[in-house]
């Protein structure tokens, strides 16, 4: 008969989630992921199969639980027109926070794009996936706030927001000035000539 799971593994990935949110896939040692989430080194390869088990199942998590809630308005059936405005806003209300998890850890995901496991074929596809949807949403809010623009127009400010969301991602660790900077200046390109 199986062993039935003596641990929330939830919260255990959400534990693990922060250590490689802060230090990154190849920072974060089995130690500190042991003393996370709770469980032993057996524990853990046990159930995640390896670091690089539980590692996917944060990246998971932090897509479902962090990236997916905060683009739901600009995924929705309905996007109203003021959406990805109220998006930037609020990211950069985030990041004038410096205690705030965006703040001080950047994204786990555009972290993970500048490390070595980027190489990995299936990382790789997982940043480029989570590119393309932060890309697709923002189209959509660009759709809903300047339907009058021609298409390709739109495609690419929705292109050109990604880029600086993206900048800023990668800046806000060390530079939480000038990353709000690129994401007002994002703001500004949407707005313009409304």
């Amino acid at each position: 008969m199986a062993r039935t799971l003596a641990f929330d593994s939830s919260s255990v990935v959400k534990n693990a989630r922060s250590v490689f949110w802060a230090k990154g896939f190849e920072a974060a040692s089995i130690p500190e992921l042991e003393a996370a989430t709770g469980l032993s080194r057996s524990s853990i390869y046990n159930t995640f199969g390896s670091k690089r088990g539980l590692f996917d199942a944060a990246v998971q998590s932090y897509l479902d639980e962090i990236v997916r809630p905060r683009l739901q308005p600009l995924t929705a059936d309905h996007v109203e027109s003021n959406a990805l405005i109220e998006y930037l806003d609020g990211l950069n209300s985030v990041f004038s926070q410096p205690d705030a998890l965006p703040t001080s850890n950047g994204c786990l995901l555009i972290n993970t794009a500048n490390s070595p496991l980027s190489t990995d074929s299936h990382v790789s596809k997982v940043i480029q996936a989570y590119r393309e949807e932060l890309e697709a949403a923002f189209n959509r809010g660009v759709h809903a706030s300047r339907s009058g623009l021609d298409p390709i127009v739109q495609q690419r400010l929705a292109s050109t927001v990604t880029g600086l969301v993206i900048a800023a991602f990668a800046l806000v660790r060390i530079a939480p000035a000038q990353a709000r900077t690129l994401l007002q200046d994002a703001k500004t390109l949407v707005t313009c000539e409304r």
